[in-house]
């Protein structure tokens, strides 16, 4: 029976996802699986986004601090939103895209053969 016994993560920080929750809920959907007791590396992955019309790059740090509670939990479900709450910090334009930081990629999957 094949078995995992690392699983390498990418987050993007749209995802605005509690990493302890993360692991806690990964441990107990693993049970009794080829994932049960895998050792889980998370890479978070910073946001940045593109003015269409100024062409400036920024990050959510820049931002986020304007954030209500709700807006930032409104970007983590549907992260499409935040053109509705972020604004271009240099030309206040809401037409802007995300470069990265969105989305959870594997990034790598490490099996081992386990013989019973």
């Amino acid at each position: 029976m094949k078995k995992f016994s690392e699983i390498k993560l990418k987050i993007g920080e749209l995802q605005n996802i509690d990493i302890e929750t993360f692991y806690f809920a990964f441990k107990e959907l693993s049970k009794n699986t080829p994932l049960d007791g895998a050792k889980i590396v998370i890479k978070k992955e910073e946001a940045i986004f593109k003015c269409r019309q100024c062409g400036k790059e920024w990050k959510l740090g820049l931002v986020k601090n304007r954030l209500s509670c709700s807006e930032s939990e409104a970007i983590h479900f549907v992260p499409e939103i935040a053109h509705a709450f972020i604004r271009c910090p240099a030309c206040n334009s809401p037409d802007f895209e995300v470069v990265r930081g969105r989305g959870i990629w594997i990034e790598q999957a490490k099996v081992s053969r386990q013989h019973t």
